[in-house]
């Protein structure tokens, strides 16, 4: 079966909805086995307040800009459908969940389940103790692209931290594909299409690799193999050697 995630990121008018600050922009990236899909999630969301200062210097998302845009009641059932029972991840995952779960509340639909959230924060204060662990200093870590990040965005800042992810849970060898379940994961063109782009077939050698074993070792080995019973496997690649001439019938 394949494994579905969701990387998301929020931003908001403040740092505490409990004293009325709100979502404004919710931005999320679908993983299936490690892998980006297009069926991303994004939307900006009206406030129903006023933005303060500073945190329009964060993402730059002003009061009138958000005017027009839907509530989050608006939009809730169609979130909640989205990451519906996912494990969702996120940096500084606390932050984004405490926001989520009011509004969720709020519009009437369940908080999101604490076990299904993955917070790469944690993840990357466990393995770098010394830090620093921010989503910027992570990037630089990894060698991750952050050049478009001038300001904060939920989108963009939740695609980068799917790779910053991949790179927290092994790297990208974590996307090699080996089973023949994993190459049927949707009939749809487009997730055929994103499966084309990162799922080309391994490129073969040109030629094979040159035997690193010695004479000696070779010998060694045939005469183990001598001593199993049956056809053994291993003796169908090793190349034949003659015997050394000693003056003896190798007889």
């Amino acid at each position: 079966m394949a494994l579905r995630e969701i990387v998301f990121d929020t931003e908001t008018t403040g740092l505490d909805p409990f004293t009325g600050d709100r979502v404004v922009e919710i931005g999320c990236v679908e993983l299936i086995n490690h892998l980006p899909t297009p069926n991303n999630y994004h939307v900006y969301i009206n406030p129903e307040r006023d933005m303060p200062e500073e945190a329009f210097k964060v993402h730059g998302l002003s009061e009138e800009f958000l005017s027009d845009k839907p509530k989050f009641a608006e939009i809730a059932q169609d979130f909640h459908d989205f990451i519906k029972d996912t494990p969702i991840i996120a940096h500084n995952a606390s932050f984004d969940v405490k926001f989520l779960n009011w509004e969720l509340e709020k519009a009437g639909f369940a908080k999101i389940d604490n076990d299904l959230v993955i917070d790469t924060l944690a993840m990357a204060r466990q393995r770098f103790p010394a830090g620093p662990n921010s989503l910027d200093a992570l990037c630089s870590r990894f060698s991750i692209d952050s050049t478009k990040r001038t300001l904060h965005g939920a989108l963009l800042d939740s695609e980068i931290l799917a790779d910053v992810y991949l790179e927290l849970i092994g790297g990208r060898q974590t996307n090699l594909m080996l089973s023949a379940e994993d190459q049927d994961l949707s009939s749809s063109g487009e997730q055929e299409e994103w499966s084309k782009r990162y799922r080309e077939p391994a490129k073969q050698r040109p030629a094979p690799l040159p035997l690193r074993l010695s004479a000696e070792e070779i010998e060694r080995h045939q005469t183990f193999l001598k001593e199993i019973k049956g056809d053994s496997l291993w003796a169908r690649y090793l190349p034949q050697t003659e015997p050394e001439a000693t003056g003896e019938d190798p007889s």
